[in-house]
Protein backbone atom coordinates (compact mmCIF):
# COMPACT_ATOMS: atom_id res chain seq x y z
CA UNK A 1 0.00 0.00 0.00
CA UNK A 2 1.67 3.11 -1.35
CA UNK A 3 1.78 6.01 1.42
CA UNK A 4 0.14 9.23 -0.15
CA UNK A 5 0.21 12.49 0.88
CA UNK A 6 -1.28 15.81 0.21
CA UNK A 7 -0.19 19.57 0.01
CA UNK A 8 -3.33 21.60 -0.43
CA UNK A 9 -2.50 25.56 -1.98
CA UNK A 10 -3.97 28.32 -3.43
CA UNK A 11 -2.54 29.40 -6.39
CA UNK A 12 -1.35 32.89 -5.71
CA UNK A 13 -0.16 32.30 -2.14
CA UNK A 14 3.41 32.86 -1.15
CA UNK A 15 2.36 30.49 1.65
CA UNK A 16 1.76 27.89 -0.44
CA UNK A 17 4.93 27.99 -2.33
CA UNK A 18 7.27 27.33 1.23
CA UNK A 19 3.99 25.01 1.52
CA UNK A 20 5.15 22.73 -1.29
CA UNK A 21 9.24 22.88 -0.52
CA UNK A 22 8.66 22.36 2.92
CA UNK A 23 6.62 18.95 2.07
CA UNK A 24 9.06 17.91 -0.95
CA UNK A 25 12.00 17.95 1.68
CA UNK A 26 10.22 16.74 4.67
CA UNK A 27 8.15 13.77 3.22
CA UNK A 28 11.02 12.98 0.62
CA UNK A 29 8.28 11.28 -1.91
CA UNK A 30 9.17 8.96 -4.96
CA UNK A 31 7.26 11.13 -7.35
CA UNK A 32 5.08 14.17 -7.12
CA UNK A 33 1.93 14.56 -8.56
CA UNK A 34 0.93 17.95 -9.78
CA UNK A 35 -2.30 19.90 -10.25
CA UNK A 36 -1.61 20.39 -14.15
CA UNK A 37 -2.00 19.13 -17.44
CA UNK A 38 0.49 19.34 -19.78
CA UNK A 39 -1.35 22.47 -21.78
CA UNK A 40 -1.41 24.13 -19.18
CA UNK A 41 1.93 23.57 -17.73
CA UNK A 42 3.29 24.38 -21.40
CA UNK A 43 1.39 28.00 -21.25
CA UNK A 44 3.13 28.89 -17.80
CA UNK A 45 6.65 27.85 -19.31
CA UNK A 46 7.01 28.54 -22.59
CA UNK A 47 5.22 30.94 -25.73
CA UNK A 48 2.40 28.84 -26.38
CA UNK A 49 0.47 29.01 -31.08
CA UNK A 50 -2.18 30.91 -30.43
CA UNK A 51 -5.35 30.06 -32.63
CA UNK A 52 -5.80 32.63 -35.88
CA UNK A 53 -9.10 34.91 -35.62
CA UNK A 54 -10.59 32.73 -38.31
CA UNK A 55 -10.64 30.04 -35.93
CA UNK A 56 -12.02 31.98 -32.90
CA UNK A 57 -14.53 32.93 -35.00
CA UNK A 58 -15.30 29.93 -36.29
CA UNK A 59 -15.81 28.11 -33.01
CA UNK A 60 -18.48 30.77 -32.20
CA UNK A 61 -18.27 30.33 -28.23
CA UNK A 62 -17.79 33.83 -27.71
CA UNK A 63 -19.00 33.33 -24.08
CA UNK A 64 -17.65 30.35 -22.68
CA UNK A 65 -14.53 32.35 -24.07
CA UNK A 66 -15.08 35.53 -22.81
CA UNK A 67 -15.85 33.42 -19.22
CA UNK A 68 -12.45 32.10 -19.74
CA UNK A 69 -10.67 34.97 -20.42
CA UNK A 70 -12.10 37.06 -17.28
CA UNK A 71 -11.51 34.12 -14.86
CA UNK A 72 -7.84 34.20 -15.95
CA UNK A 73 -7.70 38.40 -15.33
CA UNK A 74 -9.33 38.04 -12.03
CA UNK A 75 -6.81 35.45 -11.03
CA UNK A 76 -3.75 37.73 -12.99
CA UNK A 77 -5.16 40.20 -10.47
CA UNK A 78 -4.83 38.71 -7.13
CA UNK A 79 -2.04 37.50 -8.15
CA UNK A 80 -0.93 40.91 -8.61
CA UNK A 81 -1.95 42.13 -5.16
CA UNK A 82 0.42 39.08 -3.62
CA UNK A 83 3.41 39.70 -5.81
CA UNK A 84 2.70 35.54 -6.73
CA UNK A 85 2.23 34.42 -10.16
CA UNK A 86 -0.63 32.23 -10.56
CA UNK A 87 0.14 28.52 -10.99
CA UNK A 88 3.70 29.37 -9.28
CA UNK A 89 3.46 26.76 -6.11
CA UNK A 90 3.26 24.19 -9.22
CA UNK A 91 6.18 25.48 -11.26
CA UNK A 92 8.04 25.09 -7.56
CA UNK A 93 6.56 21.39 -6.81
CA UNK A 94 7.82 20.59 -10.07
CA UNK A 95 11.46 22.48 -9.89
CA UNK A 96 11.83 20.80 -6.65
CA UNK A 97 11.27 17.36 -7.81
CA UNK A 98 13.53 17.83 -10.52
CA UNK A 99 16.03 19.27 -7.72
CA UNK A 100 15.44 16.18 -5.82
CA UNK A 101 15.54 14.36 -8.84
CA UNK A 102 12.11 13.04 -8.78
CA UNK A 103 9.57 12.16 -11.67
CA UNK A 104 6.92 14.68 -12.02
CA UNK A 105 3.35 13.76 -13.39
CA UNK A 106 0.54 15.80 -14.33
CA UNK A 107 -2.51 14.88 -12.93
CA UNK A 108 -4.90 17.02 -13.87
CA UNK A 109 -7.95 16.48 -16.44
CA UNK A 110 -7.52 18.61 -19.77
CA UNK A 111 -8.25 22.07 -19.13
CA UNK A 112 -10.38 21.52 -22.43
CA UNK A 113 -12.23 19.26 -21.16
CA UNK A 114 -13.11 20.44 -17.62
CA UNK A 115 -13.96 24.11 -19.36
CA UNK A 116 -16.26 22.31 -22.33
CA UNK A 117 -17.89 19.99 -19.31
CA UNK A 118 -17.93 23.32 -17.24
CA UNK A 119 -19.73 25.42 -19.59
CA UNK A 120 -22.14 23.03 -21.22
CA UNK A 121 -23.52 21.54 -18.05
CA UNK A 122 -24.60 24.34 -16.35
CA UNK A 123 -28.17 25.60 -17.50
CA UNK A 124 -28.92 29.11 -19.28
CA UNK A 125 -29.91 30.98 -15.80
CA UNK A 126 -26.41 29.23 -13.68
CA UNK A 127 -24.42 31.03 -17.32
CA UNK A 128 -26.49 34.43 -16.78
CA UNK A 129 -25.68 34.31 -12.93
CA UNK A 130 -21.92 33.05 -13.85
CA UNK A 131 -21.69 36.42 -15.99
CA UNK A 132 -23.31 38.52 -13.76
CA UNK A 133 -21.04 37.29 -11.06
CA UNK A 134 -17.85 38.07 -12.97
CA UNK A 135 -19.30 41.29 -13.81
CA UNK A 136 -18.91 42.06 -10.11
CA UNK A 137 -15.92 40.53 -9.70
CA UNK A 138 -14.12 42.50 -12.67
CA UNK A 139 -15.18 45.83 -10.30
CA UNK A 140 -14.55 44.45 -7.04
CA UNK A 141 -11.34 42.56 -7.43
CA UNK A 142 -9.71 45.87 -8.27
CA UNK A 143 -8.26 47.51 -4.81
CA UNK A 144 -9.91 45.11 -2.48
CA UNK A 145 -7.24 43.82 0.43
CA UNK A 146 -7.05 39.64 0.15
CA UNK A 147 -6.18 37.04 2.56
CA UNK A 148 -4.88 34.93 -0.14
CA UNK A 149 -3.64 32.48 3.10
CA UNK A 150 -6.71 32.26 4.31
CA UNK A 151 -7.59 30.62 1.10
CA UNK A 152 -5.96 27.02 2.21
CA UNK A 153 -7.80 27.52 5.67
CA UNK A 154 -10.27 24.21 5.25
CA UNK A 155 -12.93 25.75 6.84
CA UNK A 156 -12.96 28.78 4.73
CA UNK A 157 -12.44 27.14 1.70
CA UNK A 158 -15.52 24.28 2.65
CA UNK A 159 -17.61 27.86 2.93
CA UNK A 160 -16.44 28.71 -0.39
CA UNK A 161 -17.03 25.71 -2.24
CA UNK A 162 -20.39 25.16 -0.22
CA UNK A 163 -21.33 28.69 -1.90
CA UNK A 164 -20.14 27.94 -5.13
CA UNK A 165 -22.41 24.78 -4.84
CA UNK A 166 -25.58 26.89 -4.24
CA UNK A 167 -24.74 29.76 -6.73
CA UNK A 168 -24.08 26.81 -9.55
CA UNK A 169 -24.54 22.93 -8.89
CA UNK A 170 -23.63 21.75 -12.45
CA UNK A 171 -20.93 24.28 -12.67
CA UNK A 172 -19.45 22.82 -9.62
CA UNK A 173 -20.23 19.15 -10.48
CA UNK A 174 -17.80 19.87 -13.68
CA UNK A 175 -15.11 22.08 -12.15
CA UNK A 176 -14.73 20.35 -8.51
CA UNK A 177 -16.80 17.56 -7.78
CA UNK A 178 -15.25 15.36 -11.27
CA UNK A 179 -11.97 16.91 -10.69
CA UNK A 180 -11.88 15.51 -7.28
CA UNK A 181 -12.32 12.41 -8.90
CA UNK A 182 -10.14 12.96 -11.77
CA UNK A 183 -7.20 13.72 -9.48
CA UNK A 184 -8.34 10.91 -7.21
CA UNK A 185 -7.75 8.51 -9.93
CA UNK A 186 -4.29 9.41 -10.87
CA UNK A 187 -3.10 10.14 -7.63
CA UNK A 188 -4.17 6.04 -7.04
CA UNK A 189 -2.75 4.74 -10.36
CA UNK A 190 0.73 6.68 -9.32
CA UNK A 191 0.75 4.50 -6.21
CA UNK A 192 0.27 1.11 -8.11
CA UNK A 193 3.42 2.17 -8.72
CA UNK A 194 5.34 4.19 -6.01
CA UNK A 195 5.84 3.82 -2.68
CA UNK A 196 5.74 7.67 -1.51
CA UNK A 197 3.58 9.68 -3.70
CA UNK A 198 2.69 13.74 -3.12
CA UNK A 199 0.49 15.22 -4.04
CA UNK A 200 0.18 19.13 -4.69
CA UNK A 201 -3.58 20.10 -5.40
CA UNK A 202 -5.83 23.20 -4.84
CA UNK A 203 -7.27 23.47 -1.06
CA UNK A 204 -10.91 23.36 -2.84
CA UNK A 205 -10.29 19.84 -3.78
CA UNK A 206 -8.22 18.56 -0.75
CA UNK A 207 -11.56 17.00 1.23
CA UNK A 208 -12.89 15.39 -2.17
CA UNK A 209 -9.85 13.59 -3.40
CA UNK A 210 -9.08 12.74 0.58
CA UNK A 211 -12.76 11.05 0.50
CA UNK A 212 -12.52 9.35 -2.63
CA UNK A 213 -8.83 7.71 -1.49
CA UNK A 214 -10.49 6.54 1.22
CA UNK A 215 -12.74 4.85 -0.16
CA UNK A 216 -11.41 3.75 -4.06
CA UNK A 217 -14.83 1.77 -4.74
CA UNK A 218 -16.66 5.08 -4.42
CA UNK A 219 -14.96 6.70 -7.82
CA UNK A 220 -16.86 6.94 -10.91
CA UNK A 221 -15.22 5.29 -14.41
CA UNK A 222 -12.62 7.19 -15.40
CA UNK A 223 -13.70 7.27 -18.96
CA UNK A 224 -16.83 9.25 -17.75
CA UNK A 225 -15.02 11.92 -16.43
CA UNK A 226 -13.50 12.89 -20.06
CA UNK A 227 -16.12 12.19 -22.25
CA UNK A 228 -18.03 15.10 -24.05
CA UNK A 229 -21.81 16.26 -22.29
CA UNK A 230 -24.15 15.34 -24.77
CA UNK A 231 -26.83 17.09 -23.06
CA UNK A 232 -29.78 18.64 -25.52
CA UNK A 233 -29.09 20.98 -27.70
CA UNK A 234 -30.96 23.79 -25.91
CA UNK A 235 -29.69 27.01 -27.93
CA UNK A 236 -31.10 24.90 -31.85
CA UNK A 237 -34.34 23.71 -29.74
CA UNK A 238 -35.28 27.63 -28.44
CA UNK A 239 -34.01 29.03 -31.42
CA UNK A 240 -36.38 26.90 -33.32
CA UNK A 241 -39.31 27.17 -30.80
CA UNK A 242 -38.90 31.04 -31.10
CA UNK A 243 -39.17 30.75 -34.79
CA UNK A 244 -42.00 28.55 -34.76
CA UNK A 245 -43.95 30.59 -32.38
CA UNK A 246 -43.16 33.88 -34.20
CA UNK A 247 -44.42 32.48 -37.13
CA UNK A 248 -47.79 31.48 -36.04
CA UNK A 249 -47.83 34.82 -34.10
CA UNK A 250 -47.80 36.34 -37.80
CA UNK A 251 -50.60 33.62 -39.27
CA UNK A 252 -52.56 34.79 -36.13
CA UNK A 253 -52.53 38.33 -37.18
CA UNK A 254 -52.92 38.01 -40.81
CA UNK A 255 -55.99 35.76 -40.65
CA UNK A 256 -57.36 37.55 -37.50
CA UNK A 257 -58.90 40.47 -39.78
CA UNK A 258 -57.02 43.28 -38.23
CA UNK A 259 -55.75 44.60 -41.24
CA UNK A 260 -52.78 44.72 -43.62
CA UNK A 261 -51.54 47.73 -41.54
CA UNK A 262 -51.30 46.05 -38.20
CA UNK A 263 -49.49 42.87 -40.24
CA UNK A 264 -47.14 45.24 -41.92
CA UNK A 265 -46.49 46.84 -38.41
CA UNK A 266 -45.73 43.76 -36.31
CA UNK A 267 -43.41 42.62 -39.03
CA UNK A 268 -41.67 46.23 -38.79
CA UNK A 269 -41.52 45.83 -35.21
CA UNK A 270 -39.70 42.43 -35.13
CA UNK A 271 -36.73 44.09 -37.13
CA UNK A 272 -36.67 47.01 -35.44
CA UNK A 273 -36.69 45.77 -31.91
CA UNK A 274 -34.17 42.97 -32.70
CA UNK A 275 -32.29 45.28 -34.56
CA UNK A 276 -32.30 48.24 -32.45
CA UNK A 277 -31.10 46.17 -28.99
CA UNK A 278 -28.09 43.96 -31.06
CA UNK A 279 -26.87 47.44 -32.12
CA UNK A 280 -26.67 49.24 -28.47
CA UNK A 281 -25.20 46.14 -27.32
CA UNK A 282 -22.77 46.08 -29.50
CA UNK A 283 -22.02 50.11 -29.50
CA UNK A 284 -21.73 48.89 -25.82
CA UNK A 285 -19.13 46.51 -26.23
CA UNK A 286 -17.35 49.56 -27.64
CA UNK A 287 -17.99 48.09 -31.27
CA UNK A 288 -17.70 50.11 -34.31
CA UNK A 289 -20.73 51.73 -36.37
CA UNK A 290 -20.34 49.69 -38.84
CA UNK A 291 -20.31 46.58 -36.63
CA UNK A 292 -23.57 48.29 -34.56
CA UNK A 293 -25.24 48.75 -38.43
CA UNK A 294 -25.28 44.94 -39.11
CA UNK A 295 -25.70 43.82 -36.30
CA UNK A 296 -28.73 45.94 -36.65
CA UNK A 297 -29.52 44.81 -40.45
CA UNK A 298 -29.35 40.69 -39.54
CA UNK A 299 -30.71 40.01 -36.06
CA UNK A 300 -34.15 40.14 -37.83
CA UNK A 301 -33.15 37.44 -39.29
CA UNK A 302 -31.11 35.25 -37.16
CA UNK A 303 -33.44 35.94 -33.95
CA UNK A 304 -35.43 33.22 -37.23
CA UNK A 305 -32.43 31.13 -37.44
CA UNK A 306 -31.06 28.70 -34.17
CA UNK A 307 -28.04 28.13 -36.88
CA UNK A 308 -27.06 32.11 -37.42
CA UNK A 309 -26.11 34.44 -34.80
CA UNK A 310 -25.98 38.68 -34.87
CA UNK A 311 -23.01 38.21 -33.07
CA UNK A 312 -21.23 36.39 -35.45
CA UNK A 313 -21.60 38.95 -38.22
CA UNK A 314 -20.96 41.97 -35.97
CA UNK A 315 -17.36 40.18 -35.19
CA UNK A 316 -16.58 39.40 -38.49
CA UNK A 317 -17.21 43.47 -39.46
CA UNK A 318 -15.34 44.53 -35.89
CA UNK A 319 -12.33 42.37 -37.02
CA UNK A 320 -12.08 43.57 -40.45
CA UNK A 321 -12.12 47.02 -39.04
CA UNK A 322 -10.16 46.31 -35.89
CA UNK A 323 -7.70 44.07 -37.29
CA UNK A 324 -6.49 41.58 -34.44
CA UNK A 325 -3.26 40.46 -34.80
CA UNK A 326 -0.99 37.45 -33.35
CA UNK A 327 0.19 37.59 -29.90
CA UNK A 328 -3.16 39.54 -28.66
CA UNK A 329 -4.72 36.11 -26.82
CA UNK A 330 -1.16 37.02 -24.78
CA UNK A 331 -1.67 40.37 -24.37
CA UNK A 332 -5.37 39.67 -22.95
CA UNK A 333 -4.08 37.41 -20.57
CA UNK A 334 -1.50 39.42 -19.02
CA UNK A 335 -3.71 42.72 -18.96
CA UNK A 336 -3.35 44.43 -16.09
CA UNK A 337 -6.88 45.84 -15.98
CA UNK A 338 -10.19 45.57 -17.33
CA UNK A 339 -10.06 48.51 -19.41
CA UNK A 340 -6.78 47.93 -20.96
CA UNK A 341 -8.22 43.88 -22.13
CA UNK A 342 -11.38 46.34 -23.18
CA UNK A 343 -8.67 48.20 -25.68
CA UNK A 344 -7.05 44.78 -27.22
CA UNK A 345 -8.53 44.28 -30.82
CA UNK A 346 -8.99 40.90 -30.63
CA UNK A 347 -10.86 40.83 -27.10
CA UNK A 348 -13.38 43.44 -28.84
CA UNK A 349 -13.89 40.93 -31.65
CA UNK A 350 -15.08 38.76 -29.18
CA UNK A 351 -17.03 41.37 -26.56
CA UNK A 352 -19.08 42.60 -29.39
CA UNK A 353 -19.81 39.51 -30.44
CA UNK A 354 -21.35 37.61 -27.38
CA UNK A 355 -23.25 41.32 -26.33
CA UNK A 356 -24.92 41.35 -30.21
CA UNK A 357 -25.62 37.65 -29.71
CA UNK A 358 -27.19 38.94 -25.63
CA UNK A 359 -28.78 42.44 -27.12
CA UNK A 360 -30.97 40.24 -30.03
CA UNK A 361 -31.83 37.64 -27.59
CA UNK A 362 -33.65 40.35 -25.48
CA UNK A 363 -35.10 42.26 -28.25
CA UNK A 364 -36.46 38.60 -28.97
CA UNK A 365 -38.30 38.70 -25.92
CA UNK A 366 -39.31 42.04 -25.26
CA UNK A 367 -41.19 41.87 -28.80
CA UNK A 368 -43.07 39.04 -27.56
CA UNK A 369 -43.77 40.68 -24.40
CA UNK A 370 -44.76 44.09 -25.90
CA UNK A 371 -46.08 43.46 -29.41
CA UNK A 372 -49.35 43.09 -28.40
CA UNK A 373 -49.37 46.48 -26.61
CA UNK A 374 -47.58 48.56 -29.06
CA UNK A 375 -50.16 46.85 -31.97
CA UNK A 376 -53.05 48.16 -28.99
CA UNK A 377 -54.98 44.83 -30.35
CA UNK A 378 -56.29 42.27 -27.35
CA UNK A 379 -53.89 38.98 -27.64
CA UNK A 380 -56.82 37.01 -27.13
CA UNK A 381 -59.07 38.12 -30.15
CA UNK A 382 -56.61 37.97 -32.46
CA UNK A 383 -55.36 34.53 -31.52
CA UNK A 384 -58.64 32.82 -31.17
CA UNK A 385 -59.83 34.48 -34.19
CA UNK A 386 -56.91 34.02 -36.63
CA UNK A 387 -56.33 30.18 -35.45
CA UNK A 388 -60.10 29.71 -35.71
CA UNK A 389 -60.09 31.24 -39.83
CA UNK A 390 -57.12 28.91 -40.33
CA UNK A 391 -58.58 26.08 -39.41
CA UNK A 392 -61.54 26.56 -41.22
CA UNK A 393 -59.44 27.58 -44.71
CA UNK A 394 -57.63 24.16 -43.97
CA UNK A 395 -60.81 22.72 -43.56
CA UNK A 396 -62.18 24.21 -47.03
CA UNK A 397 -59.76 22.29 -48.95
CA UNK A 398 -60.51 19.40 -48.16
Amino acid sequence: MAEIHLVGTAHVSQKSIEDVRSAIEGFEPDIVGVELDRGRYVALTEEIAEPSIADILKGGNFGQLLVQWVLTYIQQRIGAETGVKPGAEMLVAIEEAEKHQKPVAFIDRDIRITLGRFWGRMGIWEKIKLIGALIYSLVSVEGQDLDVDELTNQDVVSAAMEEFRKFSPHGAQALIDERDAYLAHQILMLGNRYDRVLAVVGAGHIQGVQRYLNAPETLPPLPSLTADVKGLPWGKIIGAAVTIIFLLLIAAIAFSGVGLEVLIAALVYWILINGVLSAAFTLLAGGHPFSAATAFAVSWLTSLNPLLAAGWFAAIVEAKIRKPTTGELRQIIEAETFSEMRRIPLFRVVLVAALANVGSTLGTVAYFVFIFPVLGIDPTVVITEGFSNMIRMIAGFF
